[in-house]
């Protein structure tokens, strides 16, 4: 970033020196022997001074070889060459923002403005960058800043004068027009007040975003109609400049091209011992027979791999090790998207041809167990023609399915999940579609955050724990509708019953009758019953999916009538109206505890969302957190306490009933 000095006492310059002392730093008339520092970039063991001489008359060149630098007070080895004949120097560029308005007329302005930028062209050094902006009704860019000379002079001939000054948004498209490399300066030249709907924060804000020298040229502005002009200056750390007399602007953009063919570019070697912290540099060189000095804070960076802290002095920002543009972030995120929903809706099968099921499939269906072994021997036995070849799905379904018979334990749970959430995939399709999103959301942590680890692990730890959740929450939110809507069912029945009907007929009623979870597990366990299964087996085999206890005493009460007797009927109806009173009480305890509960949720959930939104916004700010063995002990403390609290507020916000 680049350095620029407070006002300053000494004598009064003209014009012409005055403006060189706007564009080159200085907030005021200059003394005769302090020199400027400009601008400052650090590199590994060197610092790069772009250091000015104000003041000294044509023809006069600073002394290269009288140069002396000091850090902290101590001298060190510094070498100086004039700025323009560096080379690969410090990028310089300058920025001139014109005003185009129908005001510019008045006293041949916009002719005296032309040629005054057009003799800057002529004799500015060519390895400064120069950039042109007009502003009027519209602000438009009519060269981006460049070291073609003859094609910003033919864009400063095509101009043309239009209504209105929109000056707000001239300064802030000049300012971006300027970059952010190097140094930087934007000269301003207005004859009018502003016309945009634009705030004059807006404008500071942006100059002192883009940390960037703003000087004004006011061509006849005085009074309140400067006072804007003058806070755009001192957003920018320059000042304003008035004259009432557009035929000075020539001379005084010669000498600002002259100032600049005459700035220095000071290398300075940082010492051994210095590294990674902020030094006072002082720089000192000889012209016309003067000494000219300054002095400034900077970060200086030795020449090993330490890395200078950030915000710490003018030192150029090192590029990331990965960045990512806003553009490939979002074809990334879409590609991701198509591809995980193309992954998703193959293996559901959306793709597949459709086939003739067999009897084989059709038992299996009610069986779940992902155990596909009896099938295929089923269909091996078929002639080779009617089996159709296996597609990378079946492929990936067949290695999960491999994977998981070496645990017969975690495929029968996962099973039993599945089953109790109502989901028809088995478990290897799930176990693939997992593995799948959690990859997925891998992928999306690493595009949004650039290449963050920490923010890639974490998505990527979310991808693994979300579908368990969610199977967790599919599955209680269909045992509670099954235990919900048990009451209903089992007076439904008893209705049947006393019309007469049977026991399978009363089931087969809750199957047309009855809504979803109930529907369904009666009508598979009707199916089972149609098989060879008692009916009582099989309304126990929905108990035991369902995980109701209150549905498993209704199945011992209907296996006790089937062998000693009595009214069914009335039986169902008195257990019905026991359910809807522990409902009734389980409901009331629920409301009661809600406050509770969402305590619990809030202050469980608080910590881990804000440590996700600042791993993702302000990763910096985790560093000393997650960078030291400290950091690391803090957090596997506040997790376990986190942790007990969670366990000890579910404790006292749940009420068995």
């Amino acid at each position: 970033m680049a350095l620029f000095r407070g006002a300053r006492r000494g004598r009064t310059v003209g014009l012409a020196g005055a403006v060189v002392a706007l564009l080159l730093g200085t907030a005021g008339p200059a003394t005769a022997a302090e020199g400027d520092i400009d601008h400052v970039e650090s590199d590994a063991g060197t610092l790069r001074v772009l250091y000015s001489v104000p003041g000294i008359g044509e023809g006069t060149e600073p002394d290269l070889g009288s140069v002396t630098a000091t850090l902290d007070g101590e001298e060190t080895v510094a070498s100086a060459e004039l700025a323009a004949d560096s080379g690969e120097g410090i990028t310089r560029t300058t920025v001139l923002a014109i005003d185009v308005s129908q005001s510019m007329e008045i006293d041949n302005r916009f002719a005296e403005a032309k040629q005054a930028a057009e003799i800057f062209l002529e004799t500015a050094p060519l390895d400064v960058l120069v950039g042109i902006v007009t502003f009027a009704d519209e602000v438009e860019v009519v060269q981006e800043p460049s070291l073609n000379r003859e094609a910003a002079v033919a864009a400063l001939d095509d101009l043309a004068l239009s209504r209105q000054t929109s000056l707000y948004d001239g300064v802030q498209q000049a300012v971006r027009t300027a970059g952010s490399q190097g140094q930087r300066n934007v000269l301003v030249l207005s004859d009018g007040v502003d016309t945009s709907d634009t705030e004059i924060e807006d404008v500071t804000a942006t100059i002192k975003g883009a940390d960037i020298k703003v000087d004004v040229i006011s061509l006849g502005q005085t009074g309140a109609e400067a006072a804007p002009l003058e806070t755009i200056a001192a957003a920018g750390r320059g000042t304003v400049l008035s004259t009432q007399d557009p035929e000075a602007l020539s001379e005084a953009f010669a000498s600002e091209a002259q100032a600049l063919a005459k700035q220095v570019l000071v290398t300075v070697e940082v010492p051994e011992g210095v590294s990674n912290e902020e030094a006072t540099l002082a720089v000192t060189i000889d012209a016309a027979g003067e000494t000219f000095t300054d002095s400034a804070f900077v970060s200086v960076v030795s020449a090993g791999p330490a890395k200078a802290p950030a915000g710490t002095g003018p030192v150029a920002t090192p590029a990331p090790r990965f960045a990512v543009s806003t553009e490939m972030m979002l074809a990334g995120l879409a590609a991701a998207t198509l591809g995980g929903l193309l992954v998703l809706l193959s293996a559901l099968g959306v793709f597949a041809p459709r086939k003739q099921e067999s009897l084989e499939d059709r038992v299996a269906a009610y069986s779940r167990t992902g155990n596909t072994s009896a099938a295929t021997r089923g269909m091996s036995a078929r002639p080779a023609q009617s089996v159709a070849a296996p597609n990378m799905t079946s492929q990936a379904v067949g290695i999960a399915e491999r994977a998981l018979a070496g645990n017969k334990g975690f495929e029968a749970r996962l099973g039993n999940k599945l089953e109790g959430a109502g989901m028809s995939v088995k478990p290897a399709e799930w176990l693939l579609g997992h593995a799948g999103f959690a990859l997925g959301a891998a992928l999306v942590g690493f595009l949004l955050s650039s290449g963050s680890v920490l923010f890639t692990l974490m998505l990527l730890a979310g991808g693994v724990v979300v579908p368990w959740i969610y199977l967790a929450m599919k599955k209680s939110r269909r045992l509670k509708a099954f235990d919900s809507q048990l009451p209903d069912t089992l007076q439904l029945m008893s209705g049947s019953l006393s019309a007469g009907l049977s026991l399978a007929q009363s089931a087969d009623t809750v199957v047309r009758e009855g809504s979803e979870p109930m529907a369904a597990e009666f009508r598979r366990a009707l199916v089972e019953a149609r098989l060879g299964v008692q009916v009582e087996e099989a309304l126990e085999s929905v108990a035991e999916r369902m995980q109701s206890e209150d549905f498993k005493w209704v199945v011992m009460a209907i296996r006790i009538q089937r062998e000693v007797g009595g009214n069914l009927a009335e039986l169902l109806n008195q257990v019905a109206e026991t359910m809807r009173e522990r409902e009734y009480l389980r409901r009331q305890v629920k409301s009661l505890s809600a406050e509770g509960r969402l305590s619990a949720w809030i202050l469980g959930g608080l910590p881990p969302v804000f440590l996700a939104y600042l791993a993702l916004l302000r990763p910096d700010y985790l560093d000393p957190m997650i960078g030291s063995p400290l950091g690391w002990l803090m957090f596997g403390v506040c997790g376990v306490m986190m942790v007990v609290g969670a366990f000890w507020m579910s404790k006292m916000v749940k009420v068995e009933v």
